[in-house]
């Protein structure tokens, strides 16, 4: 072990008795040479006065020094402040020999308080300086290297915090602004993007930090979008009104997240629409806890409703979304349901009881493979369930019901997909009969982050270290941050009256092996190969999966309506007579309660819903499974609160 970590392995009190050793001995010794170097060693002649003249200057610095703090601070971390005070301590030393050579309290030659001064400043200094070096030495070999994109004020501040840290160094800036190139900050040169492979290479650079926070998302997006494919993990500073406000540090770095490269500029929201069924209204959102949903509430909750009724079939996720809305919102009244849609008697229950004014159905099972291996369940809940609640919300004159459905209910492939197209058939159709409620179908594609995406398991499979599963080299898909998708559910929804499908803008499709290359290189990786033989991470393409499209629709047809928002569209679909909907429910419903899968997916094929799968399946369910659904309702003629004919 060297001597600078043996050194640093003391403890406290013993760095602080070997610096108030070395700091008495260091002034003692300058007095003495300062006397040698103006008298020779033949003219020196060290009485007791000049002895003890010494150790009072000693005790005089050291003690200034003591209870100016200059003895609690950290050696790595001295800096120019400390420097100047000891300059000037020393100097005020200085003075008081020549004042004692004055008065002739001693001999003192002139030029000895000055010769003191140069040494006993380079003896208190120098040796702490050289530690410094060594110690930043070793560090910066240590110390993983990183490149920080924006030399201006954001970047700057950045690389003084991490200068004074042990876990990043920056070697360089990169900046777009021709101005700072050729320049240095804190030491720190500025280059051009250009630079920034030959920087890695040179630098072994790991990390990027992004440090541009107050431009626009379209400019931001464009940057990340240019630094993606060097293939390095980029990190992003917090947003500079959170680093002033003093919510978050300018070091406390996170991961740049897929939406930011995928998101758009948000579009200023309607407040008439946002606010036409939640402002002082009595709201509830099945599916509460689910991605959508919890995203919801967070925005119903932002526009003051009068009761929030948190509908959620998952006892985590209602736990931790009441939690977090309670915490948030202290001041509105949040109730948690803990039930499921199937379950008629306690939808009714909850509607009536809160006086329900606006719905939001945001309940659903949506994973596609997971509804081809248990089709029974996924009809019943994603059909059953959304003919139970809006059935009640009819019955209680609910003011609004906003059904929240999906691109895959658009000429299905899959049993999800015609679930959520039987149910926007059964909302079309009641919204005829019931003059008191207006119904809305809101229908969109993929969310960024949302639980059985993409997203999340291709992060999980990168840092797993690969491979990455996708299906097929040519699929596509539409995606949108969960809250713009929600802001604009809530707008869409406004606006419908009488079962009208709404269908939000969801910009250009985006090729998934794409997304897949986009995610490893911000992460930090790159993509084995033929012409990147020795890559870091592997792409595997695993194949269609039952059910899946190569690409999804969002109409049935190209004939759509432009609404008051930019975003929305009005889908000008038909309808089919609601006698016929009701038929085929009660039909499903005795085959579902037969447990006969096979004719319950042949009957879904032969329904006006446009389902031709890609992929015939074969499922199994247990009977117990069956009976423990139909067992919510006990009338066998109306399981689940579908009233049949």
């Amino acid at each position: 072990m060297n001597l600078t970590k043996r050194l640093f392995l003391l403890s406290s009190f013993k760095k602080l008795c070997l610096s108030l050793l070395w700091d008495s001995f260091a002034i003692i010794t300058s007095l003495l040479l300062s006397y040698v170097i103006r008298l020779g060693v033949e003219g020196l002649d060290f009485k007791k006065e000049q002895w003890w003249l010494s150790l009072l200057v000693a005790g005089f610095i050291i003690g200034i020094l003591w209870l100016d703090g200059y003895y609690r601070q950290v050696v790595r971390h001295i800096g120019h402040r400390e420097t100047y005070k000891v300059s000037a301590i020393l100097l005020a030393a200085s003075l008081f020999l020549l004042i004692v050579n004055l008065i002739e309290l001693a001999f003192i030659p002139a030029s000895v308080p000055f010769i003191f001064w140069g040494l006993a400043f380079l003896s208190l200094t120098v040796p702490r300086y050289l530690l410094q070096l060594r110690l930043q030495s070793q560090s910066y070999r240590n110390r993983e290297k990183c490149i920080i994109f924006g030399a201006a004020e954001t970047g700057r501040a950045l690389a003084l915090g991490l200068l004074e840290g042990r876990d990043l160094v920056p070697v360089a800036f990169i900046d777009d602004k021709s101005q700072y190139h050729k320049q240095e900050i804190a030491g720190i040169p500025v280059k051009k993007r250009e630079d920034i492979p030959h920087i890695i290479e040179s630098h072994g650079v790991t990390k990027l930090l992004f440090a541009v926070n107050n431009s626009s998302i379209e400019r931001r997006k464009q940057l990340l979008s240019a630094l993606e494919p060097y293939a390095i993990e980029i990190l992003s500073v917090p947003n500079i009104a959170d680093i002033l406000s003093g919510k978050h540090k300018v070091d406390e770095l996170h991961e740049i997240k897929i939406d930011e490269l995928l998101g758009r500029e948000p579009v200023p929201p309607i407040v008439e629409l946002l606010e036409k069924n939640i402002f002082e209204k009595n709201v509830l959102v099945s599916g509460a806890g689910g991605s959508i949903g919890s995203e919801l509430c967070r925005q119903i909750a932002r526009g003051k409703p009068n009761k929030l009724i948190l509908f959620e079939v998952s006892e985590y996720n209602l736990y931790s979304i009441e939690n977090e809305l309670k915490n948030n919102f202290p001041d509105l009244q949040i109730v948690p349901v803990l039930s499921t849609i199937l379950d008629i008697y306690t939808l009714h229950d909850t509607i009536k009881q809160h006086k329900v004014q606006t719905i939001y159905h945001a309940a659903a099972y949506k994973h596609v493979p997971m509804i081809e291996a248990n089709p029974i369940i996924g009809i019943r809940n994603n059909a059953f369930g959304t003919a139970n609640i809006a059935q009640v919300a009819s019955e209680c004159a609910v003011e609004k019901f906003v059904l929240i459905s999906t691109d895959k209910a658009v000429r299905p492939t899959n049993i999800m997909g015609a679930t959520k197209r039987l149910a926007e058939l059964y909302i079309q159709g009641i919204a005829e009969l019931s003059p008191k409620t207006e119904y809305a179908i809101v229908r969109f594609g993929n969310v960024l982050g949302s639980s059985g995406s993409v997203v999340p398991l291709f992060k999980s499979q990168i840092e797993r270290g690969g491979p990455i599963t996708v299906t097929h080299p040519n699929i596509t898909r539409y995606f949108m941050t969960i809250p713009e998708a929600a802001q604009l559910v809530i707008q869409a929804g406004a606006m419908g009256k009488q079962g009208e499908v709404f269908v939000l803008d969801m910009g250009e499709p985006v090729k998934i092996i794409d997304l897949a290359l986009k995610m490893a290189h911000l992460m930090g990786r790159t993509i084995i190969s033929d012409t990147n033989p020795d890559g870091d991470i592997e792409i595997v393409f695993s194949g269609l999966r039952p059910g899946e499209k190569l690409y999804e629709e969002l109409l049935l047809n190209d004939c759509d309506v432009k609404t008051q928002h930019p975003r929305i569209v009005a889908a000008d679909e038909t309808k089919i007579p609601f006698d016929d909907v009701l038929s085929l429910l009660a039909e499903m419903n005795i085959l579902l309660l037969e447990n006969n899968i096979e004719r319950s997916i042949e009957l879904l094929k032969e329904a006006p819903l446009a389902y031709a799968p890609s992929i015939h399946v074969r499922s199994a369910i247990k009977n117990s499974d069956i009976h423990e659904i139909a067992d919510i309702n006990n009338d066998p003629v109306q399981s689940n609160g579908v009233k049949v004919a």
